[in-house]
């Protein structure tokens, strides 16, 4: 990717709008200045799913996963789903990987994070030569694989990208990946993950996953922010990112309530301030501006997450789709300095 070419996203599925539901939003989001949609693989929809949805509802959306964990699947396995994906989308779709979380891994896929780097760093080894149509038959570090070579090899393989937090993630994605997928900071931390992805040689994608809530409710916001802040950033490798990040002080009182078991405690102690630098919120304006900022600052492809906004009675909240239309990228925000 050119430095200077910058992509807007939207995380897909929707909270609250069913897979099949999709297919009109999708249609919609090129017409509105959007270029992707990335899928992200927690405890609701896999990664893939959504994507090939969009690959047959839109021929210009690229579309990538941020992320799939490298843990959850077989190497082979992760190839052959990439494979897919890149056979369905020729030169539209991106494999977004990384070592996700103590929680997803071990507590609810019953594998081991033992070594997350060393897995992630050999995964994408893996993945890129057999995307490439290699055979490979190898002893890496963390697996062994023997004899696997790809039946179906992409015509066009896909970029792979990083899920990366800290310096050495970020260096390993400048060194061997096409890019870096990052999530959960602020304008003015960019340019600090940057600095490190960039380290070997400028050029490299740079993703992040943006959460918005579109809001002008500040109090709904911030409730919305610190229960989201609270369960993310208490995760060892979010709270090691944000330590680096310099916010070790204003975290510790939740850091020490969470800690004590005291999970209510944990989430009033989230300081508003942090909740303003994390969670993009606001009116549709405010929140565009603030979106534009992370370009300023070096995202290449801001991915809005969206959360929700829109009031549905009996004090309850929803997704709206319509939002995608007041959040859409101006002409000409799109390529900062150009």
């Amino acid at each position: 990717m050119s430095a200077r070419e910058v992509r807007w996203g939207v995380t897909l599925p929707l909270d609250g709008v069913g897979l099949p539901a999709h297919r009109e939003v999708v249609e919609g989001l090129a017409e509105l200045g959007y270029a992707d949609v990335w899928s992200a693989e927690v405890s609701g929809a896999d990664g893939f799913t959504p994507l090939a949805l969009a690959a047959a509802w839109s021929p210009a959306l690229r579309l990538g996963t941020a992320i799939v964990p490298v843990a959850t699947r077989g190497p082979a396995l992760l190839a052959m789903s990439a494979a897919a994906m890149a056979e369905a989308a020729p030169g539209r779709f991106a494999l977004g990987i990384g070592a996700s979380s103590q929680v997803i891994v071990e507590r609810w896929n019953a594998a081991s994070f033992d070594r997350p780097f060393q897995r992630t760093r050999d995964t994408l080894r893996f993945v890129k030569r057999a995307l490439a149509g290699e055979r490979i038959d190898e002893a890496f570090e963390t697996f062994t694989v023997r004899g696997f070579r790809l039946a179906r090899v992409p015509e066009v393989p896909p970029p792979v990208l990083l899920a990366a937090l800290r310096p050495g993630m970020l260096r390993l994605a400048g060194r061997e990946a096409d890019g870096a997928i990052t999530n959960l900071l602020s304008p003015r931390d960019v340019p600090k993950v940057a600095a490190e992805l960039h380290a070997a040689g400028e050029g490299k994608e740079l993703v992040a996953r943006l959460f918005v809530c579109p809001t002008d409710d500040r109090d709904y916001a911030r409730t919305v922010g610190r229960r989201l802040l609270s369960t993310y950033l208490t995760v060892p490798v979010y709270a090691a990112f944000h330590r680096w990040l310099g916010r070790g002080e204003a975290l510790a009182p939740m850091w020490s309530a969470w800690e004590a078991g005291d999970l209510r405690g944990a989430n009033a102690a989230v300081p508003d301030e942090v909740v303003d630098d994390l969670l993009v919120h606001g009116t549709p304006e405010q929140c565009r501006a603030r979106l534009e900022a992370y370009v300023a600052a070096g995202i290449t492809t801001p991915v809005l997450a969206l959360l929700p906004s829109e009031p549905a009675g009996d004090g309850a909240r929803v997704v709206s789709p319509r939002v995608l239309a007041e959040l859409a990228p101006r002409a000409g925000a799109a390529k900062p300095g150009g």
